[in-house]
């Protein structure tokens, strides 16, 4: 993309089996980006990873519990985003009123575009239509970019999913309802 020019605005939609091809190139490409930096030479945008993440992509576009949504512009996807219910093991964890983000991949040659703030802010608008309260997600620990993007937004580490010492994954956490919407914390 030309630097001085202005990014496209994505419409998010629900994704369809015919976005399957775009969705898992891009996240093959994304994935591949933000791993390069960890493991250089690891193939991780070879064709067999490309028939590994379509594979899953298929079954997450087939799954009525994992709504998926994309970003579009003129016809190519740029972005994916699926979630579902959680269903964790804390007792904060209720799969109605908690969901699980569980991927949300933009193509490397639209990072800090706006694409991923856009699909996010589509979830959310989801999350809290469907009357969820929390959202929990995980997150490599080594992707710095993820982190930052997913601290911008306002997820905070999960105090009930605390990292084992040698986790490979930060679990995060965000608060759906509205401050004024809050419960009182309970007093002494």
């Amino acid at each position: 993309m030309n630097p001085a020019a202005p990014h496209p605005t994505p419409q998010v939609r629900p994704a369809t089996p015919a976005d399957l091809e775009q969705i898992a190139a891009l996240h093959t490409a994304a994935r591949a980006a933000y791993l390069r930096g960890r493991v250089p030479d690891a193939p991780f945008d070879a064709p067999a990873e490309h028939a590994r993440w379509r594979d899953a992509w298929a079954r997450v576009l087939h799954h009525d519990e994992a709504p998926t949504l994309c970003a579009v512009h003129r016809d190519t996807v740029l972005g994916a985003a699926s979630y579902r219910p959680h269903r964790g093991h804390s007792p904060r964890t209720d799969p109605a009123t908690t969901v699980a983000l569980h991927q949300l991949h933009v193509d490397p040659a639209h990072w800090g575009t706006g694409v991923g703030r856009a699909l996010h802010a589509a979830c959310l608008h989801a999350w809290r239509a469907a009357g969820h309260s929390r959202a929990v997600l995980d997150v490599l620990w080594h992707n710095h970019r993820a982190r930052s993007f997913y601290t911008r937004l306002g997820w905070r580490p999960d105090p009930d999913r605390r990292p084992a010492p040698d986790a490979t994954h930060l679990a995060l956490t965000l608060c759906l309802t509205p401050p004024e919407h809050r419960p009182a914390p309970a007093g002494p």
